[in-house]
């Protein structure tokens, strides 16, 4: 009985080009994104989609097309996807090496059928580049990755591009192993079925992954958007509670310090009156950026509203929040801001707060705040710490 490869090959290709087809419209449809990646591997879908086609057409159309053309659009494909990903994570695409990879797979697939005509030795040649590109991914994500490390995605892309390669490895192999011509029942043997498969499962497993790398990233910035400022880029008043709040309780679990500065900027109303409110602007950032510059790593800067700011000091003791303090608001009394309006100088007030245990993050707002009304009663462009209120202070025996 005689099997013919078609009736088991053609249910993988028609499955491989529908979902090539959609993902080629959920790509498009994320290009006004502006995300990175999107086009390369919108690129990389629709080769897939012209390359399966081709590869079908086998005895009817030419062979230089549907075997020498057809696996050079499929190599393009892989090098595009390749792009794709180092072009998302702001690393080099490679072109050079990409292009010669896929330009010598042609020249192999062009020898092996009108020089010495060995199928075997043609997939060897397609699989060996595949296995190249998957590897290359892989090796990609682990080493420039800057997204959440434990995001599914993540994971998913990098361990689908490794599982790719072992699998065109393996389809080299057994490739090797056949016979120069293989027959009809070879080509339908459950392991060459199986290999096919995965192969026709490379290009649209790994462009899904790409997309929920996309959505997660996305979804990040929408995340970033709603709790920062979009001004100034310190956190939002409602993100940076939330912050607090959980440093309230990594405080209370760990007994490590936390300071609050509530921070205001001095007779900020005449700054807009005489320069305009976009130079008010122009002052806020100015400041905000400064204030970063001045901040380690895990200190949150947020702005409450207006003119008004807070610095979170998580394991500072009051007498170095004092000190952080102090060095904001000489900083601030020596900052010239120049922009298209001119030059402008202003002053800080700041109102010093340490958290008390048991104390909520609201309370010690209130405190930080009385500080601060106190320092700018007190002629502003100055620091005022808070004293415990009179219900915190220790009750006699």
């Amino acid at each position: 009985m005689n099997i013919n490869p078609v009736l088991v090959l053609a249910p993988i290709f028609l499955t491989t080009e529908l979902l090539s087809l959609a993902l080629c419209m959920v790509l498009a449809s994320l290009r006004s994104s502006g995300l990175p990646g999107v086009r390369q591997w919108l690129l990389a879908n629709m080769a897939v989609v012209v390359y399966l086609p081709l590869l079908g057409l086998r005895d009817i159309i030419p062979d230089f097309i549907s075997i020498v053309l057809a696996n050079g659009i499929v190599a393009l494909s892989a090098a595009c996807y390749y792009a794709g990903c180092a072009h998302f994570l702001g690393q080099p695409s490679r072109w050079k090496y990409l292009l010669a990879g896929a330009l010598l797979q042609v020249l192999a697939v062009t020898y092996w059928r009108y020089g010495v005509n060995s199928l075997p030795l043609r997939v060897m040649a397609i699989s060996a580049y595949g296995a190249v590109v998957c590897t290359a991914t892989s090796w990609l994500m682990l080493r420039h990755y800057t997204g959440r490390r434990n995001s599914v995605h993540y994971r998913l892309l990098t361990g689908l591009s490794c599982l790719f390669a072992v699998a065109q490895i393996a389809r080299s192999i057994y490739f090797g192993m056949l016979h120069p011509v293989p027959t009809n029942i070879m080509l339908a043997s459950g392991w060459n079925v199986l290999l096919l498969c995965i192969g026709a499962a490379i290009m649209p497993a790994l462009s899904m992954a790409a997309v929920l790398m996309l959505h997660e990233a996305l979804q990040t910035e929408a995340e970033e958007a709603a709790n920062r400022d979009f001004m100034t880029g310190a956190l939002s008043r409602k993100h940076l509670f939330a912050t607090g709040q959980q440093f309230i309780l990594q405080a209370a679990a760990t007994r490590r310090p936390l300071t609050l500065l509530l921070i205001d900027l001095d007779h900020f109303k005449t700054i807009n009156d005489t320069y305009g409110h976009a130079a008010g602007d122009e002052v806020l950032r100015a400041f905000a950026d400064m204030v970063g510059e001045h901040l380690r790593g895990r200190d949150v800067l947020g702005r409450l509203g207006g003119e008004e700011f807070a610095v979170l000091l998580p394991d500072a003791s009051l007498a170095s929040a004092q000190l952080v303090a102090e060095r904001l608001r000489l900083r601030a009394q020596q900052h010239l801001v120049v922009s298209s309006f001119g030059e402008c100088r202003y002053s800080i007030s700041i109102g010093v707060a340490g958290w008390l245990g048991g104390e909520s993050f609201d309370q010690l707002c209130q405190r930080a705040d009385q500080a601060l009304y106190q320092a700018k009663n007190s002629g502003r462009n100055r620091v005022h710490t808070s004293q415990l209120a009179p219900e915190l202070l220790p009750q006699s025996a």
